[in-house]
């Protein structure tokens, strides 16, 4: 005899691992840690002081006088 099964929570289980998968491939194309957002943060600090350092005249809107 086959098993007797609720299609209702066969449904919502389904849409549950849709939505999984969903997220997943959101995730490894969207997604980056913590550490890797404070890790390109820095870098591009790092390459604006570098880039600013090589300046032939400061910039008067960081220097404070306008």
């Amino acid at each position: 005899m086959s098993e007797i099964i609720n299609l209702r929570q066969t449904r919502k289980q389904r849409e549950r691992a849709e939505e999984r998968n969903e997220a997943t491939a959101r995730a490894a194309l969207f997604g980056r840690s913590k550490a890797e957002k404070a890790l390109e943060g820095a870098r591009e600090k790092k390459a604006r002081a570098a880039l600013d350092g090589h300046r032939l005249q400061p910039d008067p809107e960081q220097s404070g006088k306008a």
